[in-house]
Parts: C-alpha cells; structure tokens; sequence
C-alpha cells in the first residue's frame, strides 16, 4: 500500500502505532463457512434428501461451527498474547538480574545488523538506556515477536462474521425455494469464492486470478468430496 514519505507523514504515520491486520481472519472465516455450508448442500443433493435437511442442518452449521471457530481463534489470538506476556516478563527479569548479559545480547544483535566501533557502543547505549525499549527490541529480535499483539475479541469477531456472511450464500437459494437451487448455489458459492481470492491478492504479489483459482480449487474440491460421499451413502441404503 502507497503511503506519502514526507518528515510529517512519517511522523504521523509511526506515532500512531502498529496497524493491527484481520484479513487472516475474515479470509478463514468466509472460506471456512462457504466451504462446509455448500458441503452439507452438496451432500444432502448428492443423497437425494430433502430440501429442509438442507436448511436444517446448514443453519445448524452456521450457528455451532462459526461460534466454534470463532472461540477457537479468540483462544488462539489470546494464547499469543500470553507468550507475549510471558517472554516479556523474562526478559524484564534477565535485565533485572544480569544487565550486562543482555547488553551483550544487543551487541550481538547490533553486529549481526553490521553496526561496529564506536557507533555500535552508542547505539547499545541509546537502546539499553531505556527499559521499554531494551525488552522490545529483545522480544523482536531474540523472540522474533511482533512489538505487540492483535486484540483476540477482534479478531474471533472477524471470523464469526465471515463465516456467516459468506456462509448464508449456498442456503439462500433454499430458502427462497428456487426451482434450480443446488445449480444457482453452486454458481453463487463460485462467485463468493472468486471474490475472497481476489480480495486476497490486494495483500499479495501474486495477480488477483490467481488467488481467485487457489480459493476455488480449494472449496471445490471439499464440495466435490461431499456430493461423492452424499451419493456413495445413498447407494449403500437402497
């Protein structure tokens, strides 16, 4: 992303901190929700079920499988900040206890950056002089952790969300009663996952089409392997 590199902007720009990304999140959550959404569609059409087990046990997904997932992201964002916690604390208690040891550490980090001489003395001087500052520098360089951790609520929020939005897709057909449902879902599902790759690739060096196959490949095959299973139990109860 294009951002101006004047003194101001600059200033501005790293005063206000880290931006937090949620992409990963909202990228997991909608593939994640369209992807097992059109498997139970796809399973139940391959079965010759009824139309309402679709709406019955897709709704049953979106309600139970997004709230799981999006706990299990919360428990997994807030476990990183636990270790961020944790290794901060360490490295306040080694400062604590042997100063000298860990300036020593910068130094090595500093070398390793090709900082030497005198140049290199000040620089240990100037990062160990504040507290702060000596742990981050610490935590990213020895622990190689982020200066500081994306908010879990946030993040399980941005799950949850994309796992209903882009989940509710291949049910919407059913639910208004079209003729042709399972065919005006699929193409739907196509759509949406076209959409999240190549929502994708503006983060990417990769071209949008690109990431638009991956996402589509990858959701299509698990529908593939739903209409087959769907279909093989259908033959095996007859």
């Amino acid at each position: 992303m294009e951002h101006e590199h004047t003194r101001e902007a600059i200033h501005r720009r790293l005063a206000a901190g880290p931006h937090y990304s949620y992409l990963r999140d909202w990228v997991y959550g909608g593939i994640d929700g369209t992807v097992t959404t059109f498997a139970i569609v796809a399973g139940v059409v391959g079965a010759h079920l009824l139309p309402r087990i679709i709406l019955i046990l897709g709704s049953a997904n979106l309600a139970a499988d997004g709230f799981a997932m999006a706990a299990a992201n919360y428990l997994a964002t807030r476990a990183e900040q636990e270790e961020f916690r944790h290794a901060e604390a360490i490295e306040r208690h080694h400062i604590e206890a042997v100063p000298e040891g860990e300036r020593e550490e910068v130094r090595e980090i500093l070398r390793g950056l090709g900082i030497v001489g005198d140049v290199l003395e000040r620089v240990v001087a100037t990062v160990t002089a504040d507290r702060d500052r000596w742990v981050h520098m610490m935590l990213r360089e020895e622990y190689g952790l982020p200066t500081a951790v994306r908010s879990p609520w946030r993040a399980a929020g941005s799950t949850f969300a994309a796992f209903l939005l882009c989940g509710l897709v291949p049910l919407v057909p059913f639910v208004v009663g079209l003729t042709n449902a399972f065919w005006v879902a699929s193409a739907a599902t196509t759509l949406v996952f076209i959409l999240i790759g190549a929502l994708k690739s503006r983060w990417s060096i990769r071209p949008w089409w690109y990431s638009a196959v991956g996402t589509l490949t990858v959701g299509g095959g698990a529908a593939i392997v739903a209409y087959v299973i769907g279909a093989w139990l259908r033959d095996l109860t007859r």
